[in-house]
């Protein structure tokens, strides 16, 4: 009896442990998400940026002829 109460002890102490590694690792991967996230806004910001100047820029060309 003994022995089955020390195992089943072990094991409630395995899952708590792998329970707190598991928060940690969710903390992180969190923190992670909202970096990417961050980060994938200021890429379309950027986007947006460069598409405006270019379409600018494309107002400014001459108009092709058609040279046949």
């Amino acid at each position: 009896m003994v022995n089955e109460l020390n195992a089943l002890e072990s094991k409630i102490a395995q899952a708590a442990a792998l329970c707190r590694s598991l928060r940690a690792e969710n903390s992180l991967l969190r923190q992670q998400l909202s970096t990417a996230e961050g980060e994938k806004a200021a890429l379309s910001e950027r986007i947006d940026s460069a598409r405006t100047r270019l379409e600018q820029l494309a107002l400014q060309l001459p108009e092709a002829k058609d040279s046949l």
